[in-house]
């Protein structure tokens, strides 16, 4: 049976989602919008931490932020293609759930999973749409789904926004979740190895980010996104309000 919900994010790894995107799905689950969250893997190869460990990790970031649900699809770290058979894979997620707005990583990153993840989902939001490409969930046919927005969020590589969206009221809260994934953040006591994530500099630099932001549009935090496509403005009054 397929479900309706606002928004679909998408991360390579759990944490991206919660790295670049977690204080606005905390304000849509404010806005009594219902929000699902998809990894396209476990991030097993990692540095730090396990699989066992990041489970725990990942279960613990949707609490704090209140997901209607969050899913593994388990692709493979590191391995995970945009292949047939995974396109098909995150056509039944897109429409299982048939969300409005889709965040994916931007196509422009730092680590090469994040670059195939974006187009990943880039291509299978366009071919979820597509009426000769059939899918079955529990059994059952589903129906084409496209959805109406695919916004890319920023994580390593900067790109200017397409948007900014005020976060000042959730950016607090949401880090509750970027740090429920204490094996991969600046932890001083840690005996594990140095990555570009765990060093306290990558934490200063988020907060540095959201700050900028958010003085970009006269706000405390911000969090930017880069629109796939041209912005359509149906009601002018209530986007330049």
């Amino acid at each position: 049976m397929s479900e309706y919900i606002y928004a679909l994010a998408f991360g390579a790894h759990p944490d991206d989602i919660e790295i670049a995107c977690s204080a606005t799905m905390l304000k849509l689950r404010q806005e009594g919008k219902p929000v699902v969250a998809c990894d396209l893997t476990e991030g097993e190869m990692g540095s730090r931490g396990t699989r066992t460990l990041r489970r725990k990790e990942a279960a613990e970031a949707a609490q704090h932020l209140g997901y209607t649900e969050r899913i593994n699809l388990n692709l493979g770290d590191t391995r995970f293609e945009n292949s047939h058979e995974n396109l098909l894979k995150v056509i039944r997620i897109l429409r299982r759930y048939r969300p409005t707005v889709v965040f994916a990583p931007q196509p422009i990153e730092r680590h090469p999973d994040h670059e195939r993840a974006a187009k990943l989902i880039t291509d299978a939001c366009f071919y979820s749409g597509l009426i000769k490409i059939k899918t079955k969930d529990n059994g059952k046919i589903q129906e084409r789904h496209r959805p109406k927005y695919l916004l890319y969020y920023l994580q390593d590589r900067f790109m200017l926004p397409s948007f900014i969206v005020d976060v000042s009221d959730t950016f607090e809260a949401s880090r509750k979740a970027v740090m429920a994934f204490k094996s991969q953040f600046y932890d001083p006591n840690s005996k594990e190895p140095e990555t570009h994530i765990s060093r306290k500099e990558f934490l200063e630099a988020l907060d540095a980010r959201a700050k900028y932001f958010g003085e970009l549009i006269g706000a405390r935090y911000g969090e930017g996104f880069v629109y796939a496509s041209i912005l359509p403005v149906k009601h002018f009054s209530s986007v330049f309000c």
